[in-house]
């Protein structure tokens, strides 16, 4: 057994002389700073930065327009596919006219005004979240 010293715990500075915390800022802190551009005037102006700010506005709301036409085609495209899978769906009769005409004809426009106020609501949701972005810069 080797008798190696032990390190003492000795506190750098008593608890009364302990050093006042200080703010260290920067000498450029008072220098003028470099005005800086609204976004809408980068986009006015149409910088690269506007051009951005516009590709990425234009590409949400052709996703959202995506999205609502895919929707609305596989109900439209699979109301066949449902008739052809279930035959006896056809034999149905809506106020003396066969089901599949009534809702080709008649109830399939509810769900096209659906579709369209939701695509609405949404692209102006979209708007304001970009009129908050661009305010934000």
């Amino acid at each position: 057994m080797s008798a190696e010293p032990r390190p003492s715990r000795r506190v750098p500075y008593p608890r009364a002389e302990t050093p006042r915390r200080v703010a260290v800022t920067s000498p450029r802190t008072a220098a003028a700073r470099r005005p800086r551009y609204p976004a809408t005037r980068e986009i006015d102006e149409q910088t690269h930065l506007g051009e951005v700010y516009m590709r990425s506005l234009l590409r949400t709301q052709f996703r959202l327009a995506l999205f609502i036409c895919t929707v609305l085609a596989c109900v439209v495209g699979g109301l066949p596919l449902l008739f052809l899978l279930i035959p006896h769906l056809r034999d149905i009769d809506l106020l003396g006219v066969p089901l599949p005409w009534a809702i080709l004809a008649g109830l399939i426009y509810p769900l096209f005004i659906t579709g369209a106020w939701l695509y609405v609501r949404q692209a102006e949701r979209n708007e304001r979240h970009f009129a908050d972005l661009v305010d934000r810069r």
